[in-house]
């Protein structure tokens, strides 16, 4: 096992801000930078101090939290083009930033020494000399990005390489060769790495690369086997265009994989802390993330979901909970017993000591062949249990003759009426159950035809079960899913509810969008009734 510990730099607040649609709060900010405390970040770049009101109030309040593992660390340029570090209003409010920690850039690719900065080659040099040694007097650690290192060397190798001696010689602690592109592939980092390592200590290099190509983990993880010590990325990869390396992929590797001690027992936590990201960013998480997605340890063929009841190792190349993930059966016509057995453990249906299907022998095998061809059945209708989880286990219910019937519909219509042309239209919908006997006939109005019906249904049913005042529809998709002749086509209806404390996934299909609306709407109350019947026998 490898021992030597890695720095892990963290800079969602900064450039993972930069990411298209993504605008954190200082409040957001202040509760991203405790949750990388708490997984043991070693690093976190809290932003520009002097650049804006947002981070300015930011470093007020940052300042006074009580940081057990992290380093906060304020960013910033190289001193301005004819002025002094001492005068320099960047470089005074990094100082005066109340941080003790200090990461700045300068310019590594000639290019835009002429034309960004339009100064001489050596003024350039000036500036990173006189910027790192002045922070350098008055911070705890100096931390030099070569901006553009990458395109720099391959442009003019010898000045890009003169760039890092002097920061390096001005005494920078860490010196980090950005991708600020994303540009350079693998084997260009390699080899341009390997000769930065005859110039510089290989103990003061750190690596920052943009995922342009995609391949930013891919060369972070190599940097980091040439020997370099610092990495610099973002939780779920977010950055400028098309992100940063990405912390979620890069961390696991490294200590599941490569032996390298980073955050510990703490990795545990990094699934939690992506999610809390992608919630104050406001973004839907990705789903197909390596390690922390919900599908990175989703399992839908029947060959694969067979072979990881009897070893998961066969199917997954770490365990889920190293990472704070964990291992999800899907169900779909690809199923095979297999799935509908992990599948119904994980619902807590125990199909063993369920009573005997019509037509199938009572063991237990043959009682799996049943539930297998009724899903299968119900996919080809195009049903879709792999979102639709709750819907999935009133089947198995429904299979094994279990499935109470908690109200039977009598009739229900809907009217969807537009009266002006400039006023929105207007949703009514007229219901009569019967429960135990009793029928119950009412109405209520909506938004559209779907929520008014939803809300005629719970109404209806509210004053015998009462515990469905709390129901709310969350979420309704719609996809068209046959290719009948326009709007003659079958439709999937998604929907998603909630009663304050847990949310629930049903399913309904037909070529009626309504009566496909209502079949998942009826799906979500019986569960939700079958739920609380559970809780209260």
């Amino acid at each position: 096992m490898v021992s030597k510990k890695i720095e892990v730099y963290d800079t969602v607040l900064r450039d993972g801000s930069q990411s298209e649609r993504v605008n954190f709060s200082v409040e957001d900010k202040l509760i991203i930078l405790k949750a990388l405390d708490d997984i043991g970040m070693t690093y976190v770049e809290g932003g520009w101090p002097g650049s804006n009101p947002r981070d300015i109030d930011f470093f007020k309040k940052a300042t006074k939290a009580i940081l057990k593992n992290t380093r906060l660390t304020a960013f910033g340029s190289t001193r301005r083009r004819g002025m002094t570090a001492t005068n320099d209003p960047n470089l005074r409010a990094i100082v005066e930033s109340g941080v003790a920690y200090a990461t700045i850039f300068g310019k590594s690719w000639d290019l835009h020494v002429k034309d960004a900065l339009r100064i001489s080659m050596e003024e350039n040099l000036a500036l990173i000399a006189d910027s790192v040694a002045f922070l350098k007097k008055h911070m705890a650690g100096v931390i030099y990005d070569a901006e553009h290192f990458f395109d720099g060397y391959k442009h003019n190798k010898e000045y890009a390489l003169k760039t890092l001696l002097f920061a390096d010689k001005a005494g920078a602690d860490r010196i980090v060769l950005c991708d600020t592109n994303g540009g350079t592939l693998p084997w260009e980092i390699e080899a341009i790495i390997e000769d930065v390592k005859r110039s510089i200590n290989v103990g003061k290099l750190g690596i920052h690369l943009h995922n342009d190509t995609e391949t930013a983990v891919a060369s972070t993880l190599l940097a980091v086997q040439l020997g370099a010590v610092h990495i610099q990325g973002t939780i779920n990869g977010y950055g400028e265009r098309c992100g940063n390396a990405n912390l979620c992929s890069i961390v696991p590797s490294l200590e599941l994989k490569m032996g390298y001690k980073v955050l510990g027992r703490r990795l545990r936590q990094l699934k939690e802390v992506s999610r809390l990201v992608d919630e104050l960013a406001n973004l839907p998480p990705n789903q197909y993330l390596p390690y922390v997605g919900e599908s990175a340890f989703a399992h839908k063929a029947g060959v694969h979901v067979s072979a990881i009841v009897r070893n998961p190792r066969t199917y997954e190349h770490v365990a889920p909970a190293l990472v704070g993930n964990r291992r999800r059966v899907l169900v779909s016509d690809l199923s095979g017993k297999a799935n509908i057995q992990m599948k119904s453990d994980e619902l807590g249906i125990d199909l063993k000591r369920a009573a005997p299907i019509a037509g199938y022998r009572k063991d237990f095998s043959n009682r799996l062949s049943a539930i297998v061809k009724t899903v299968k059945e119900y996919e080809n209708k195009g049903y879709e249990y792999e979102s639709a989880d709750a819907s999935f286990e009133l089947l198995i219910n429904k299979s094994l003759h279990r499935q109470r019937s908690f109200f039977k519909l009598v009739g229900f219509r809907v009217i969807d009426e537009k009266r002006k042309e400039d006023e929105p239209p207007i949703a009514e919908a007229t219901i009569m159950l019967e429960v135990d006997g009793k029928l119950e006939h009412t109405a209520a109005m909506g938004n559209g035809p779907v929520n008014a019906l939803d809300n005629a249904l719970r109404k209806a049913l509210e004053k015998f079960y009462p515990e469905l005042a709390n129901v709310r529809l969350l979420d309704f998709k719609v996809r068209v899913i046959s290719s009948g002749e326009g709007t003659d086509a079958a439709v999937r209806v998604l929907i998603e509810s909630g009663d304050g404390t847990t949310t629930w996934n049903t399913v309904g299909v037909s070529e009626n969008i309504i009566e496909a609306s209502w079949l998942a709407l009826v799906d979500s109350i019986n569960y939700k009734l079958l739920k609380h019947k559970k809780l209260h026998d």
